[in-house]
């Protein structure tokens, strides 16, 4: 045998590797989308509360108070409302706190008074096709006494009674 009959003949392809390799590239868009899944569901746990809006704003009055109603605390929300709407205040049913989210919308201020509307979601579970979740747009009436804002009106299902009836 010649040498020159274990040589490829020119312009024939080289004989196929025994082991087939992965494609380098096909290897480097799947590490690429395993990082970028990593690094959504790092940011999706780790996501903490929304920031806090400055409470000097009527946004931010109406979020600590829109929050402590939520949490069960009326005596942290009643301190955000006014003396005449805790006057007038009707008791209503409440949603539990767990199944409403309240996310602002928009805000008008005035010199001595403020709008505050808010996206009201609640949600209830059962159904045979899961939970039912519905949403309101509501506004918060708020007035400027002395230089801070207090609640005036809130929707119903973030209205709080104050009774120091009750301790």
């Amino acid at each position: 045998m010649s040498p020159e009959a274990n040589e490829p003949e020119p312009n024939q392809p080289e004989p196929a590797a025994e082991g087939h390799r992965p494609d380098r590239t096909l290897l480097a868009i799947l590490a690429a989308i395993a990082l970028v899944v990593v690094v959504a569901l790092i940011v999706v746990f780790t996501r903490g509360e929304p920031a806090p809006v400055d409470e000097a704003t009527p946004a931010g009055v109406v979020q600590r108070y829109s929050a402590a109603v939520i949490a069960g605390d009326e005596a942290a929300a009643a301190a955000y409302l006014t003396d005449a709407a805790k006057d007038r205040c009707n008791t209503v049913e409440r949603m539990p706190g767990d199944n409403v989210r309240v996310t602002l919308v928009s805000t008008t201020e005035r010199p001595e008074s403020a709008d505050v509307k808010v996206l009201i979601t609640v949600s209830e579970g059962g159904g045979p096709f899961g939970s039912a979740e519905y949403q309101i747009e509501d506004v918060f009436d708020l007035v400027k006494t002395g230089d801070k804002w207090l609640i005036d009106s809130a929707p119903w299902q973030l209205t709080v009674c104050p009774n120091p009836a009750v301790k």
